[in-house]
């Protein structure tokens, strides 16, 4: 495990529930859905099949609430053996629109944490997502003046952090990613022989779930964003 960030230049912050709540939307939305679709299923049932359209889908629409809210129609319409009332797409269509709405709420000191580093360190964020969703919830955040460099990417594989870091001139010693997925913020950065440290938000959407032996793990895992800056003293 690597607990050595002397080298550090640049530190990656993921946004979805690393900087600010977002999962526990997902799953709201997830229930309304299901009531929205009792008539036809069980909720556990329509659970399942709506990950599985959505994992269908990825390739196609990528992630985030637009190509989420395509997948929930598409599993109206083929639960309903395409009979869903056209109200119910319009229902559909608004969960959808309030998620994107929703207001931005901040991970717990948050705001403090990029305060302090960003005095020693140059800050970036690093996230997947719809562009125009990520950039508006920055926009909304306040904390765009803390960072020096936003990437949105298509997905979060070694390749994609590669080229980020070619991107920025750095080598992989000198970066530091931090995010709540094991999946998507620490894994691959350690693949490539960078820096990650993990935060786990309360929740975390199926498709980023994997196991890891925690004996083996070459990372470090913090309870809280706010255990930071002390860290990297």
């Amino acid at each position: 495990m690597n607990t050595n960030y002397k080298d550090i230049k640049v530190i990656g912050f993921d946004a979805d529930d690393t900087l600010w709540v977002n999962e526990t939307y997902f799953r709201d939305a997830e229930k309304e859905f299901a009531k929205l679709l009792s008539q036809f299923e069980t909720e556990n049932k329509i659970d399942q099949e709506l990950f599985k359209m959505e994992m269908k889908n990825l390739p196609i629409y990528g992630y985030g609430v637009k190509g989420f809210v395509l997948s929930m129609v598409e599993m109206a319409i083929e639960l309903s053996n395409n009979t869903v009332p056209p109200q119910t797409i319009s229902n559909i269509l608004e969960i959808g629109k309030k998620m994107i709405n929703k207001e931005v709420e901040l991970i717990e000191g948050v705001e403090k944490v990029l305060q302090h580093l960003s005095k020693k360190y140059r800050l970036i964020v690093a996230t997947k997502g719809d562009l125009l969703d990520q950039e508006r919830k920055l926009e909304k955040s306040g904390l765009l003046d803390y960072f020096h460099h936003i990437e949105i990417l298509s997905d979060k594989k070694e390749s994609n952090y590669s080229k980020l870091l070619n991107h920025l001139d750095i080598k992989p010693s000198e970066f530091l990613m931090i995010g709540n997925s094991l999946k998507s913020d620490v894994l691959p950065l350690i693949n490539i022989k960078a820096n990650a440290i993990h935060i786990p938000f309360h929740t975390t959407w199926q498709h980023e779930r994997v196991n890891v032996n925690e004996k083996e793990a070459r990372f470090l895992t913090l309870k809280s964003i706010l255990e930071l800056p002390n860290l990297l003293n």
